[in-house]
């Protein structure tokens, strides 16, 4: 028996929606083939995007195209490298490398592969591998031609794939990176919340570490909510007379534990934070993350975040998403 479908007591504008519909996506899967579009890939551009910019200042190398190949070679942070080993650029064991190791099957069995503390650590190793002599010619080009830079890195041999350039181009294209390319150098010091909108270009970047030239206090906002970032140096009693709080009061609005040790260049928070983060949907858990570091990146308060997760313990699993509002 064949199944036939009637169209009579179909109403005529819902028909023409469902006709623009299904041509809008037959058209995008015609022109891209794949979509480079998630919350994953969003999640991963909202935390990595500053990273990616400040690499760009700092080695001239596109904000988008740094983004574009860490989405490409980390599954947006998901595969077993990134969430093992902080790996997001698929970067070896060669050279003079005496650090740890992960060990996995690629074009080899059990090749060796760098361990990093942070992500931002492999962000830097990709920097640094892109400045050697054969991708010189890529630096020629302008910071903004990323269609440039797709297919100068496969003409200089990065990748065997053939569709390498194209693939990075569509991963740009569909999430907007060649934005980044764009932004100030002065972005990096503004507002450390991710709102575009907050920008203060009377800022410049201090890059030699001079405490002489830096501020007491660097002031910024996450999710809305004031914070500090911490100076080397810094303790929660001297915290406590420049800003005229108890240290009992800064422990108690950044979850810390009595026995908590400051870090230089992390943020804490010098009033209560939110229950949710309403711009962020959610976190793909890294290694390394906890809830308190989650919750401090987010500026949720920690409870909140695992009553939403519906957490009843500390632990947390590496590549679990975490909700955020």
């Amino acid at each position: 028996m064949k199944a036939t479908i009637s169209t009579s007591n179909i109403n005529p504008t819902s028909m023409n929606k469902f006709v623009h519909t299904l041509l809008l996506c037959l058209f995008t899967t015609i022109l891209y083939g794949q979509s480079y579009q998630s919350a994953e890939t969003n999640a991963y551009i909202q935390k990595y995007h500053k990273t990616a910019i400040r690499e760009m200042y700092k080695y001239k190398i596109p904000a988008s195209i740094t983004l574009a190949q860490g989405i490409l070679e980390s599954a947006s942070g998901r595969s077993d490298l990134a969430t093992k080993a902080n790996n997001h650029f698929g970067i070896k064991c060669s050279g003079n490398y005496s650090g740890k190791k992960y060990h996995k099957n690629d074009d080899k069995r059990h090749e060796c592969f760098r361990v990093y503390a942070h992500a931002d650590e492999s962000f830097r190793d990709h920097s640094i591998f892109l400045t050697k002599d054969r991708y010189a010619a890529l630096f020629k080009l302008k910071i903004t031609d990323y269609k440039g830079w797709a297919k100068g890195l496969k003409s200089a041999g990065y990748a065997t794939n053939p569709k390498y350039p194209s693939l990075l181009i569509e991963i740009i294209e569909q999430n907007k990176l060649y934005e980044y390319d764009k932004y100030p150098q002065s972005y990096l010091n503004d507002d450390v919340s991710d709102n575009r909108n907050n920008r203060n270009d009377s800022h410049k970047e201090n890059s030699g570490g001079n405490s002489n030239t830096q501020p007491m206090v660097k002031h910024g906002k996450i999710n809305g909510v004031k914070c500090i970032q911490i100076k080397p140096g810094d303790t929660f009693y001297k915290l406590s007379k420049e800003l005229g709080m108890s240290v009992e009061e800064l422990q108690y609005i950044n979850d810390f534990p009595a026995n908590y040790n400051l870090k230089a260049g992390e943020y804490i928070f010098t009033e209560p934070k939110k229950k949710k983060n309403k711009d962020v949907a959610y976190h793909i858990v890294q290694q390394g993350d906890t809830w308190l570091s989650i919750a401090q990146q987010y500026g949720i308060q920690k409870d909140k975040l695992k009553k939403l997760n519906k957490a009843k313990n500390e632990s947390i699993r590496i590549g679990g998403k975490i909700k955020l509002h």
